[in-house]
């Protein structure tokens, strides 16, 4: 017996388009559940409250805490991927190289004008630096 003539074709198209809906449900509902751990300025209270209605009634809970939250929900991810970027950018400024070799020998000649180290650690450095 023949799999396609039980299963139409939009039948199929269907079930796909419900899985879909499906998945698209709980990434909504988790990144609700989410945003409500992640709230500096809610109560341990309040953050069970929003809880309890996100998880008895979720489809009206996660809407209504979209509707009421869904502004600040962007402003916490904006903040987020400020926050990120700038831990970002002062690791690697802090693992960077500053400027090379050529930055590195200037450093250190100016380190054997001022009289700090001798020419045979001024040596070792530019050697150093080079290689």
């Amino acid at each position: 017996m023949p799999v396609a003539a039980d299963y139409p074709f939009l039948d199929f198209l269907w079930s796909m388009l419900l899985i879909f809906l499906w998945i698209a449900w709980f990434f909504i509902l988790f990144r609700v559940i989410v945003d409500i751990f992640r709230r500096h300025e809610l109560s341990g209270f309040g953050k069970v409250l929003w809880l309890i209605f996100v998880i008895i009634l979720p489809f009206l809970g996660v809407f209504v805490y979209i509707i009421v939250e869904g502004r600040k929900m962007g402003e916490r991810d904006l903040q987020e991927a400020q926050k990120a970027q700038q831990q970002f950018d002062s690791y690697v400024q802090s693992v960077a190289s500053t400027g090379g070799a050529t930055a590195e020998i200037e450093r250190a000649k100016s380190l054997l004008d001022s009289g700090a180290i001798t020419q045979q650690e001024f040596d070792a450095i530019k050697a150093k630096a080079l290689a």
